[in-house]
């Protein structure tokens, strides 16, 4: 199957796409829409945000590189987000593409490490994350923070 990722910054045509896609999956239509917009005219490298798209520009999944995932952990950064595989197109691996995709950006951006925070145990590490530390989220909640290194 033919694919391709897509970076809102580099198609903001597409930008009512990439909203669909992540307001649908993380049900937060107005956080999503204010950092997808202005990220459009910032001119802070982050954030960024990426569409697997297959050959037919049918969206399989998507996910963002950000400067905190609302995470007690300030002084890390940056962080990828959001990941989601369309269930359609789950155990091919698509979720590797983007991982690496995202990681060859953050390195091409002057950063050593990506990080990301989840409470999945088992899949991140399979892509070269290592747990680091236990982080706190403002809704009272934790969740474990990964790190990745962006050297090859």
């Amino acid at each position: 199957m033919h694919k391709k990722i897509i970076s809102l910054r580099r198609h903001p045509e597409q930008l009512n796409r990439f909203l669909d896609f992540f307001i649908r999956h993380w049900h937060n239509d107005v956080i999503y829409r204010n950092c997808m917009t202005a990220c459009l005219n910032s001119g802070s490298p982050l954030p960024q945000w990426y569409l697997l798209m297959n050959k037919d520009n049918e969206i399989i999944g998507g996910a963002g590189l950000i400067t905190n995932d609302f995470i007690s952990r300030m002084d890390l950064w940056p962080w990828l987000c959001a990941l989601y595989i369309e269930e359609p197109y789950r155990g091919n691996a698509y979720g590797a593409e983007l991982i690496k995709h995202i990681k060859n950006e953050t390195a091409q951006l002057g950063f050593d490490h990506l990080y990301l925070c989840t409470d999945h145990v088992g899949y991140y590490e399979k892509y070269g994350f290592e747990y680091l530390d236990e982080g706190h989220h403002p809704w009272g909640e934790s969740s474990r923070i990964y790190q990745n290194s962006t050297k090859e």
